[in-house]
């Protein structure tokens, strides 16, 4: 004859059992979207690509297109924004590799000096992407000041590296000039520029810890205090 458990056993037991198996399947969840599709590509090979088709698309539009087009009478850059939102978006260091490569494909298509334009994106993106590592920030005007930063950074950047090799570089007003309305030209793009980079990769990036935990304090799913 068995003997009786406790009373509330059964269900305290089931409780356990269920608590348990949804863990299990929690988990197997979560290496399978690590691991990614069984016989598709990873989160990391596919965030890959996307990037080196922005970068590939974006220096196109560039040098094609882009570039002949002035405004103000200056030239309107949109390697040093994309550069800046990707490293944000990205990290630190998908923004360094990814400013090394646009500005060297930016080089060999304009036949610049080779590895300038790198070392100045390289500084570009791996600074938003400290920045996005370090801060965080969550303001309505972010991107327009990270574009303001990505662009006299490139403009300035690129000015004193050719005056410091001895190149063609004559600093004047007009350098300036140009320095202040490409900047203010580009700050004017940031917006859209971000929103196109934010929507070719947001899909593929992982979620930010930082951000998920943000949420589910604003939503209560964390909050120390019991909710009535």
């Amino acid at each position: 004859m068995s003997r009786p458990g406790p009373p509330g056993g059964g269900v305290s037991g089931r409780a356990g059992a269920g608590i348990l198996t949804g863990s299990a399947v929690s988990l197997r969840r979560r290496a399978g979207e690590r691991r990614g599709p069984p016989g598709g590509f990873g989160p990391e090979i596919a965030i890959a690509a996307r990037i080196g088709l922005l970068a590939v698309a974006t220096v196109f539009l560039q040098t094609s297109v882009v570039a002949e087009l002035p405004v103000f009478g200056v030239r309107v850059d949109l390697t040093p924004l994309v550069v800046a939102f990707v490293g944000f978006l990205s990290g630190s260091t998908v923004g360094a590799i990814t400013g090394f490569a646009v500005g060297l494909m930016v080089d060999l298509t304009l036949l610049q000096t080779l590895g300038l334009t790198s070392l100045i994106f390289t500084f570009i993106g791996y600074g938003a992407g400290r920045l996005r590592e370090m801060r965080d920030p969550q303001a309505t005007l972010m991107p327009l000041a990270l574009g303001a930063v990505a662009a006299l950074i490139s403009l300035t950047g690129y000015s004193v590296m050719e005056f410091m090799l001895g190149n063609d570089a004559p600093v004047s007003i007009e350098l300036v000039r140009q320095i202040v309305l490409g900047t203010v030209v580009d700050t004017l793009l940031a917006a859209p520029v971000w929103a196109l980079t934010r929507r070719a990769l947001q899909p593929r990036l992982p979620d930010d810890p930082r951000r998920r935990r943000r949420r589910a304090y604003t939503t209560g799913g964390l909050s120390p205090l019991p909710r009535p």
